[in-house]
């Protein structure tokens, strides 16, 4: 019944496409109908449905709801998704290149080697998103809600993050290069072993954050805040840590050859076995810090002037530290 339909649709330019009725959509789904590009069903209601393979490229469909739909390879390429919701959704390798998801509610969705790239994200709700080894290549993330989601593997390279909410988001292994990172909140995030070489992360809340292995060589942390942060066998030669608050942090073996810590806080910080060879520390800060003796002579030759955190001679914070040959206590 639905076959002259089916041959009307398709022989219909997608210019020409009005909106369609949801139920008449699922009808010619059902019937094995799965083109329908260029449609119209903004606003539709298809909460828990399966849609898999289904091509909605080009189409209007702002506002649509389809939390908790089955949608895997599903094409919404350059699809209008702006406040759509697709809250614990499956979509997995799915297609959502240069899509407009803008204010999109996408929190909890599966979308595990998906690809984003291009699309806008600015202030999408992405919490606890599955975006593991998902591509989101110059998509435009710029105030997006990401605490929680698991970002490993994932490509970010171009990618604007700037004032987005990452706290607790798992980066492992993610391609950050030439991404934009102003002002993103990475408190308690996991980036363990990441390469953020030469990046620019001037101010970036870090605190808690897990960045074990970690390569930082070169980046610009200039006023970061990475508080309790841990930073086991890191590498930050030469990288900009001044005014930078590592107080409480674990450098344990972090190697910090040629970095800048000046006027930077490593009060109650652990840097057992860390390299600090021409390491610039005027002002800094080292009350009840762990060093290692290897840095003590170096040290007491090179830590000058005032302290900007609590504006004591620096000497006199680096006297009230503690200098040890090993590292004590796996308990850091």
């Amino acid at each position: 019944m639905l076959l002259p339909v089916l041959k009307t649709f398709q022989e219909t330019p997608v210019g020409y496409r009005l909106a369609m009725h949801t139920n008449y959509f699922l009808d010619l789904y059902e019937s094995g109908f799965r083109n329908f590009v260029g449609i119209h069903l903004s606003g539709a209601d298809l909460r828990n449905r399966i849609l898999v393979d289904v091509d909605l490229r080009h189409a209007n469909l702002t506002g649509i709801q389809l939390g908790r739909s089955f949608l895997t390879k599903a094409n919404f390429a350059c699809a209008q998704l702006n406040w759509a919701d697709f809250s614990f959704a499956k979509l997995s390798a799915s297609h959502l290149n240069d899509s407009d998801l803008t204010k999109a509610n996408l929190r909890g969705t599966f979308l595990v080697n998906a690809d984003l790239s291009h699309a806008k994200l600015s202030g999408a709700n992405l919490s606890y998103a599955n975006l593991s080894k998902a591509c989101l290549r110059n998509a435009n993330l710029c105030g997006a809600n990401l605490y929680g989601a698991n970002l490993r593997g994932a490509d970010l390279s171009g990618t604007n993050l700037a004032w987005a909410h990452m706290g607790s988001a798992r980066l492992s292994g993610a391609a950050i290069e030439k991404t934009r990172l102003d002002d993103v909140n990475l408190e308690g995030a996991w980036l363990n072993g990441i390469d953020l070489s030469g990046t620019d992360l001037r101010g970036v809340n870090l605190r808690e954050a897990k960045l074990n292995g970690a390569k930082l060589d070169g980046a610009d942390l200039t006023m970061a805040n990475l508080e309790r942060a841990t930073l086991r066998e890191a590498s930050l030669v030469d990288c900009n840590l001044s005014s930078c608050n590592l107080s409480g942090a674990v450098l344990w073996h972090a190697q910090l050859n040629g970095a800048d810590l000046s006027r930077a806080n490593l009060s109650g910080a652990n840097l057992a076995e860390a390299c600090l060879d021409r390491a610039t520390v005027e002002g800094t800060e080292f009350t009840q810090a762990v060093l290692p003796s290897s840095a003590r002579q170096y040290l007491l030759e090179a830590v000058r002037g005032t302290t900007h955190w609590t504006q004591r001679p620096a000497q006199e914070t680096l006297a009230e530290s503690e200098f040890i040959d090993h590292h004590l206590s796996d308990t850091w």
